[in-house]
């Protein structure tokens, strides 16, 4: 298996630290609004990585963050005139929620920033000690980069000119760095905002400090693969390897993958364009596999352009995929023979040519098109191959097969049962008795069952509306 480093910028053989077992880490999203099809595109590609070394026999030890503090989580606080903590655990909610709908499954640990502060305190401690990271008079603490030789090594960028760049910006508080290339590991906190005591200030820790601190807690000062988008190579993972390399004094990560960025309608998303989408914006027009299906459409180190077409064509092409399974279904319960005959064998030999190409795809840097190309292939083979004379063996082994594929694609292939309106309309009911009996676990949990279902719900003045997604 090779993958595209990053730090290397070349295709590697995939060797582990450990044998049989992957520790993984990937940057989640700073909960402090819906997400967007932009956070979605990493939850969906390195969940299909990880479900594909699972697939080939690895143990697969996944975490994925939450930023749970930050200035846009304090603002938004602000605006709504709760607590911060109150904006992160409803946004980490809705993420969920989003991600189930993607099939994305749970990582094996999602730390929250918040949790993990002790342990950002104990690094920054150790950076001190190590001559890595110095406190200004105000209390703010900030790594030393130039202490940390190596620094570039991800991003390829030079220092000098790094350092000729910073010149002609005035960086808040620069007067107090060293260097302005220092950047900030623990600061004063402000009026309002949330805290924690340290030996330097009441304060919180910068953003880079966190990942660093949560992937040695949950995976070891060396881990296997450290993945997110293209946008944080630098300065985020930058400063992560400066980190946890000048505190651990070992390699922090042997392989970095970074999917590229999602455009919309050959534009770069952004709200002041307009062309801002959620995922859940998004879930009210579509299955949430469909989007699934347009996102590993195209390789993850490819631009992707998100456009109307181009959701119709995944949803018509996962159509075929459905569709084929279902009459694999139907074939396998209507058969007349159950043995399967010589003939089928052979054929299922040929059909054995299509894992292989799906294997061949993956196994090069996860080339998802690809390996969706083979799929197409298996489905356009069981549509020709399987007839009414075939036997349930023979339907039930190609079945299997497209669910192994599909499955390792987090694509479903079985259709979603229709509900009747009365039973949204009993559901709905029971859900707003749960909300009055402040049973707000039962609650959600009756609308992510009519979210399965393909039911949104949207809570309005004049009470929930609902729409089949």
């Amino acid at each position: 298996m090779k993958l595209f480093n990053t730090l290397t910028r070349r295709k590697e053989e995939f060797v582990p630290i450990e044998e049989g077992k992957v520790r993984m880490y990937v940057c989640g999203p700073t909960v402090y609004n819906l997400i967007h099809i932009g956070n979605a595109r990493p939850m969906i590609i390195f969940d299909t990585v990880r479900r594909y070394m699972e697939y080939k026999g690895y143990e697969v030890n996944y975490v994925s963050n939450f930023t749970d503090v930050d200035d846009k989580i304090i603002k938004k606080a602000i605006e709504e005139g709760v607590s911060a903590e109150e904006i992160s655990t409803r946004y980490i909610r809705e993420c969920k929620q989003d991600m189930e709908g993607m099939n994305v499954r749970p990582a094996t640990t999602h730390p929250q920033a918040t949790q993990e502060i002790d342990g950002m305190i104990d690094m920054i401690r150790t950076l001190i000690e190590k001559g890595h990271a110095y406190a200004a008079a105000d209390g703010t603490v900030y790594f030393r980069v130039k202490s940390f030789p190596e620094y570039g090594k991800l991003s390829h960028k030079n220092l000098d000119d790094l350092q000729s760049g910073f010149r002609s910006l005035q960086v808040s508080g620069e007067d107090q760095k060293e260097d302005p290339l220092d950047f900030v590991l623990w600061k004063p906190k402000k009026e309002g905002e949330p805290y924690w005591t340290s030996p330097w200030c009441d304060g919180r820790p910068g953003w880079h400090i966190e990942c660093s601190v949560m992937s040695k807690k949950y995976l070891g000062e060396e881990i296997d693969i450290h993945a997110g988008g293209e946008d944080l190579v630098f300065p985020h993972h930058e400063n992560e390897i400066a980190q946890s390399e000048s505190c651990n004094g070992k390699i922090f990560a042997r392989y970095w993958m970074h999917n590229a960025f999602l455009n919309i309608d050959n534009k770069k998303m952004s709200k002041s364009l307009g062309n801002f989408r959620t995922v859940r914006e998004i879930s009210a027009q579509y299955d949430l596999q469909v989007l699934r299906f347009f996102m590993l459409n195209a390789h993850y180190r490819s631009p992707l352009n998100f456009s109307a077409d181009l959701m119709e064509a995944s949803k018509n092409a996962l159509e075929r995929i459905v569709e084929a399974a279902a009459r694999l279904e139907d074939r396998k319960k209507a058969a007349a023979v159950q043995e399967i005959s010589k003939a089928e064998e052979e054929l299922l030999k040929e059909a054995d040519a299509f894992r292989v190409k799906f294997e061949e795809a993956m196994d090069d840097d996860f080339n998802t098109a690809d390996a969706l190309a083979a799929v197409f292939e298996l489905v356009k083979f069981a549509n020709t191959s399987v007839t009414e004379e075939s036997s349930a063996s023979f339907s039930g082994a190609l079945l299997k097969e497209l669910n192994t594929l599909c499955d390792v694609l987090g694509l479903k292939t079985a259709r979603k049962a229709e509900i009747l309106d009365k039973e949204i309309e009993d559901l709905i009911a029971e859900r707003q008795q749960a909300r009055k009996n402040r049973d707000f676990a039962r609650a959600d949990e009756i609308r992510d069952e009519l979210l399965e279902k393909g039911i949104i719900l949207k809570d309005t003045r004049e009470g929930v509306k609902w729409q089949r997604a």
